[in-house]
């Protein structure tokens, strides 16, 4: 006979009452004590808390007397009030930073022209449900025909300490990109100066000319007649950059047709923010996002073949 495990297990399931005002974190860790304060805070981050039968990831969420904490320990949550309807998905948010990823066609943040429909304003809309006094800052930004991984700061202190060290925070920013043409390097790299003149359009200048100075580099995952499939990753962050490389090139982005580039049968810009991956301005922990990549990309590459 197999003698007992005595060893104590958590509960899948376990409720918590709210007896007084309290922090989500400090109730947590108070309530927990046989816990760690680390194993407490992953529990947050894959959304295994949830108060009032709403999910949260917030160290801070305000508690008062009454409420219900539930831990659920079988399984991640999904946050039930998704930004769906907008295509707009959050793949994680805690008290310092939300990263979500942004599809083609939505602005980062608003201009003289489009002032609702953008991921700031569906964001600031998102986190005053919670907290009418929540604010989010733009770290970085991508084009309104850009998709994929963006990240958002919850107060300017935690942006402007990102924007500060941004060459020692990010460690890989890689980029999916469809151009026109097969390139016949296999991989490189592209250096070159860029200003931008009063029409808001960035030029290139192989010498230094008073303009910020940009490096990417290329690796050709796929290509055939029409088309290259390229892993991009940048060295520095200028407007454009990669649309303008990819023109200096001879084989501009597809869809992009300030820079060189002709309409394509997928109906979008062939560039995608694939891979982000930082260090926490606050935990110091790596946090790794990726977005896959686009299946349309994809599909200029995989086209079924008629028998």
């Amino acid at each position: 006979m197999k003698k007992a495990n005595t060893k104590h297990r958590p509960e899948k399931q376990a409720s918590l009452i709210v007896d007084k005002e309290n922090e989500l974190l400090k109730f947590l860790i108070a309530q927990l004590p046989q816990q760690g304060r680390n194993s407490i805070k992953s529990l947050l981050a894959h959304r295994q808390i949830s108060v009032d039968g709403e999910v949260t990831t917030l160290f801070n969420y305000p508690l008062v007397a009454g409420q219900k904490v539930n831990i659920n320990r079988s399984k991640v949550y999904q946050e039930r009030r998704e930004l769906k309807p907008l295509g707009l998905k959050i793949f994680f948010e805690d008290e310092y930073l939300i990263i979500i990823e942004k599809p083609a066609g939505m602005l980062s943040i608003a201009t003289d022209r489009e002032k609702e429909l953008t991921a700031y304003n569906v964001l600031s809309t998102h986190i005053k449900k919670r907290d009418n006094q929540s604010r989010v800052f733009v770290v970085h930004r991508l084009d309104r025909e850009t998709s994929g991984v963006m990240m958002f700061a919850k107060s300017e202190e935690i942006k402007e300490k990102l924007q500060n060290a941004w060459k020692e925070v990010v460690l890989e920013r890689s980029y999916a990109v469809v151009v026109h043409g097969p390139l016949t390097d296999d991989q490189g790299t592209i250096t070159s100066w860029l200003t931008e003149n009063k029409a808001l359009r960035m030029y290139s200048s192989k010498t230094p000319n008073g303009g910020q100075k940009a490096v990417t580099h290329y690796k050709v995952l796929e290509k055939n007649n029409s088309y290259s499939l390229l892993e991009v990753k940048l060295e520095t962050g200028r407007k454009n950059q990669i649309r303008i490389h990819m023109q200096d090139i001879g084989h501009s982005v597809i869809g992009d047709i300030k820079y060189g580039g002709i309409k394509s049968s997928i109906n979008r810009l062939g560039l995608h923010a694939h891979i982000l991956a930082f260090k926490h301005p606050v935990t110091n922990e790596i946090m790794h996002f990726e977005s896959p990549i686009p299946k349309e990309f994809l599909s200029l590459f995989h086209k079924k073949q008629n028998k």
